[in-house]
């Protein structure tokens, strides 16, 4: 059973960083594209960052230059660094994954944390 496990979200001032981590776990081949999301209140599931196997990277417009996403292939681990956060950066946070299983990519969710930027 592959499981995604998220931490490092909470509550932090405005102009502050956090960083997330999502760790994938279970029986599998490889990951492809490791990817976080957001959903605000009210509001439809957002992409935040994609980062593919051999490292290259994408990101929400809302983000460019605040938001670092970084991945350890060895500790099958997505990071995301969150500097200069803005209150309108709070949602909960989701990080998915395409993961290799028994010869096909499946995609995987973590459970979400909620990230607060508030004063």
């Amino acid at each position: 059973q592959v499981q995604l496990v998220e931490s490092g979200g909470g509550l932090v001032q405005p102009g502050g960083s956090l960083r997330l981590s999502c760790a994938a776990s279970g029986s599998f081949v490889s990951i492809g594209d490791m990817a976080w999301y957001r959903q605000l209140l009210g509001k439809q599931r957002e992409l935040v960052a994609v980062i593919g196997s051999g490292g290259s990277t994408n990101y929400a417009d809302s983000v460019k230059g605040r938001f670092t996403v970084s991945r350890d292939n060895a500790k099958n681990t997505v990071y995301l660094r969150m500097d200069s956060l803005k209150p309108e950066d709070t949602a909960v946070y989701s990080c998915n994954a395409a993961i290799k299983h028994l010869g096909v990519y499946y995609s995987y969710w973590g459970q979400g944390t909620q990230v607060t930027v508030s004063s």
